[in-house]
Order: C-alpha cells, then sequence, then structure tokens
C-alpha cells in the first residue's frame, strides 16, 4: 500500500518537469529564429525618387508690333469762362428781360435788368450845364487874351507879360472845360450802365436780383457762363504723361493732341471731341498728377443722334491716344509678377524669368516692352511656379493687340 502511493506522486512530478523543458525549449527556438530575421534579413536596396509632374500651365504667345497705347483719365466739365455779372452803378431795378432766369440762354449785348435813369438824367442836365460854364469862361478869357496883346502891342514892347496877357488864366479855363467835359462822358456813361447787358453768348447759372431790388454799385446780380467751348481738366500720372508729347512749353512745337470724351447720361454713352490745348502751369501739391486741359467746342450744338449738351458739372472719361510705341506685347495682367517680370517657357519646358517695361496697366490687361516674337509666356502666375520649373503646357490663350 505504502509503495503503490508513493509511485502515484512521483508521476505528476515527472510530467511537469518534462512540459517546462519542452517550454525552455520551444522559446529559444523562437528567439533564435527572431534573432535570425533581424540580423539576416539584406539591406534595402537605395532606388531614385519619382520624378514630380510637370505643372500645367497656360500660354500668351508674345506677338510685339507698334501700337497707340489708349491713356485713359477722367474729370468734371467746366466753362471756359464763368464770371460774376455785376451792377456798375447803383439804383433800383426798374425792369427784368424775361430771358432773366436761371438756366436761359442769353446773347451777347442782351439786356438783362435796367436800372431806374431818372437820377442819371439829371446828372446829365448838371454836367451839361458845368460845361456851358466853363466854355463861357474859354471864351472869356480868349477875348481877353486879346485885347492883352493889342494893348502891349500900342505899347510898342515886343515881349509880352504872359501873366499880362492873361495866358495862364485862359489854359486854366481851359482845363476846366476839359473836366467839365469829362464829367459829363462820365454821366452819360454812367447812364448807359443803368442797362445791364450779357457780355458774351452763354447761359445763365443763378440770379442774385430781381425786379424792384436796390442794387448798389459792385452788386452781383447773376451767375453766367459762356457756352462757346467747356474745358475738362484731364489728371495725368507720370507713367501716363510718358506716353504723350503735350506741349510743356510756349516754344513746344508739338500739334494738339485729340481726346475722346465720353459720359453717361439718360441711361446712354455719349461722346464728345476734343483737342487737349495746353498743360496746367504746376504740379498738383497733393496728387502729384500733372492736369492736362482739354476743349471741347460748340458743346451745345444739335446732332442728329440727338446727343444731349456738354454741361458743366457733368463727370466724364477721357480716352488719349499716346504716341506709337514699337515692340508693344498685350498680356493678361495675370501674367506680370510683382517685381515686374514674367515668366517665359524655355528649353526642356523649363520656366525661365525675363524682366519687361511697363508702358500702361489696366485691371485686366497690361503693355509691356521687352518680350521677342514666340516667345511663350505664362498667362497666370501663382505660388507653385518659379524660374526653372517644369512645365507642361496646357492651353494657348488669345491676348490680341488693341
Amino acid at each position: 500500500m505504502t509503495d503503490t502511493a508513493h509511485s502515484v506522486v512521483e508521476m505528476p512530478a515527472r510530467f511537469s518537469i518534462k512540459k517546462l523543458i519542452f517550454a525552455l525549449l520551444a522559446g529559444g527556438v523562437g528567439l533564435i529564429a527572431a534573432f535570425l530575421l533581424l540580423v539576416g534579413k539584406p539591406a534595402p536596396q537605395p532606388r531614385p525618387a519619382d520624378a514630380p509632374p510637370p505643372t500645367l500651365v497656360s500660354i500668351v504667345v508674345a506677338t510685339p508690333t507698334t501700337v497707340a497705347l489708349p491713356v485713359e483719365t477722367q474729370g468734371t466739365v467746366e466753362p471756359r469762362r464763368r464770371i460774376n455779372l455785376v451792377a456798375q452803378v447803383g439804383g433800383k431795378v426798374s425792369d427784368v428781360s424775361n430771358q432773366f432766369s436761371a438756366g436761359s440762354f442769353i446773347q451777347k449785348g442782351e439786356v438783362l435788368l435796367k436800372i431806374e435813369q431818372d437820377d442819371y438824367h439829371f446828372a446829365i442836365a448838371r454836367a451839361q450845364s458845368q460845361v456851358a460854364a466853363a466854355q463861357q469862361r474859354v471864351a472869356e478869357e480868349r477875348g481877353r487874351n486879346l485885347q492883352a496883346k493889342r494893348e502891349w502891342r500900342d505899347l510898342g514892347s515886343v515881349d509880352a507879360n504872359a501873366l499880362f496877357l492873361r495866358e495862364p488864366q485862359l489854359r486854366a479855363a481851359q482845363a476846366a472845360l476839359a473836366a467839365a467835359q469829362a464829367d459829363l462822358d462820365a454821366a452819360r456813361l454812367a447812364l448807359k450802365r443803368t442797362a445791364i447787358t450779357a457780355p458774351f453768348d452763354g447761359r445763365i447759372e443763378s440770379k442774385r436780383a430781381d425786379l424792384g431790388q436796390f442794387l448798389a454799385a459792385g452788386t452781383i446780380v447773376a451767375d453766367i457762363h459762356a457756352t462757346d467751348v467747356m474745358e475738362v481738366r484731364l489728371p495725368l500720372t507720370d507713367s501716363q504723361l510718358a506716353l504723350l508729347d503735350l506741349p510743356l512749353r510756349d516754344d513746344d512745337d508739338i500739334e494738339t493732341r485729340s481726346v475722346v470724351i465720353s459720359s453717361r447720361f439718360a441711361g446712354q454713352i455719349w461722346q464728345w471731341q476734343g483737342l487737349i490745348k495746353r498743360i496746367q502751369a504746376s504740379v498738383d501739391r497733393d496728387s502729384r498728377v500733372v492736369y492736362a486741359i482739354a476743349e471741347i467746342t460748340e458743346p451745345y450744338a444739335l446732332v442728329e443722334s440727338g446727343r444731349p449738351p456738354l454741361v458743366p458739372g457733368m463727370f466724364v472719361a477721357a480716352d488719349i491716344p499716346s504716341r506709337a510705341i514699337a515692340g508693344v506685347t498685350e498680356l493678361p495682367a495675370a501674367a506680370l509678377r510683382s517685381d515686374n517680370t514674367v515668366l517665359v517657357v524655355g528649353d526642356q519646358q523649363r520656366l525661365q524669368r525675363y524682366e519687361v517695361d511697363i508702358k500702361l496697366r489696366r485691371s485686366d490687361t497690361v503693355w509691356v516692352v521687352g518680350l521677342d516674337e514666340g516667345m511663350q509666356v505664362v498667362a497666370s502666375h501663382s505660388n507653385a511656379l518659379a524660374a526653372g520649373s517644369l512645365v507642361a503646357i496646357m492651353s494657348n490663350v488669345a491676348h490680341g493687340q488693341q
């Protein structure tokens, strides 16, 4: 009984030792296999990286030509001649013309207002009386002068005394007559000035006097402007001025340059032809621009198209053709980079940077000089494009010359 129990206890012990030995062997084999996989695997072989695909771009083929670039500017219409019409003499307004109202057209010499004339007729009468008295005195002094000459001759003397001959008295009488005549002329001129007339063909902007109003000499009665010529002050930047041959001095032998004036009025765009006649005398101190003065003659002329008159205060755009410039290429504004360069597709489809001379820039178009015929200019630059980049042409953007 004792031997049997002892053998039963020994059997589980031997079985556990075998399991432990088996586990240790299996773990050792696993470690060896892992070591061989980590240490014994072949090193990775280097290979060149895949080249990035070329960037797709749209291009504009450069076609330099000789063009007169359009210089665009704008301004406000003003009359060449505008004045305050004033009364030259004082008095009460006794008569008013039917044309004397704001907006009315007036003709040169037309009587607009009349001032009461009674006081001026009285002044003429008084002046005429003074002239007659002065004439009488001159006649008396001439008679006394002749009498004195006869008396002096009877005395047998050759050289007469001027005072004895009353020559100073005669000259004083003659001067008094001249002064009296001048007073009479002044009185007649004042009477004439009681009629206030239009100094030129024009239009009344506003009136400041009316029937029954008393006017002092120098009182403004109306604001008027001439209707024969209108002017527009056109600001020009330095780059715009460089494109135009304009007279900067009196001795500049340069023909006046034509300009097209356009404005929207009553829902339509209308145009007028004008000429740049001169340059303003100074550079604007605030904006540093130079003003060219364009003149438009016959702004109120009737035309078959029904075009309205060009009146003061209208805001207009002006298109001035420049002098002819050779080698100009027209490009989209997006093709120009911030450093005044463009990107051109060169050899092996690589981009090259070209510096250009900007002649004129607009919101969507730029005109440059410095490109050769046939150059393929990138139509729109981006941060992904730079000199040396590999590109592929996607499309050709048409951008013709004006």
